[in-house]
């Protein structure tokens, strides 16, 4: 079994209500389940986030390298393109 530390932190009024919520209604054991609950989603949001982040970096280096062989597109004749078709949908 992985080691366990003890660590003392202090919770605003209502996140106490919600821990106390949790355990009252037996969806959590205890208050500790339900902040390593909330610890654990939090890791997996930051995974999640990094996750994202390594593949926007990814898209933008692609982007750059399109670029750089010259495969990009005019963004001025692209915009007048968009709005000639949004005036025509709107006739």
């Amino acid at each position: 079994m992985a080691r366990r530390s003890t660590l003392s932190v202090s919770l605003t009024p209502e996140l106490e209500k919600f821990v106390s919520s949790r355990v009252g209604s037996g969806r959590n054991l205890s208050a500790n389940e339900v902040i390593r609950e909330g610890l654990r989603l939090l890791q997996e949001q930051e995974r999640l986030r990094e996750t994202r982040l390594q593949e926007i970096r990814r898209d933008i280096a692609k982007g750059l390298a399109s670029l750089d062989r010259g495969d990009g597109l005019d963004g001025a004749a692209v915009f007048d393109e968009v709005l000639s078709e949004l005036d025509a949908t709107a006739s």
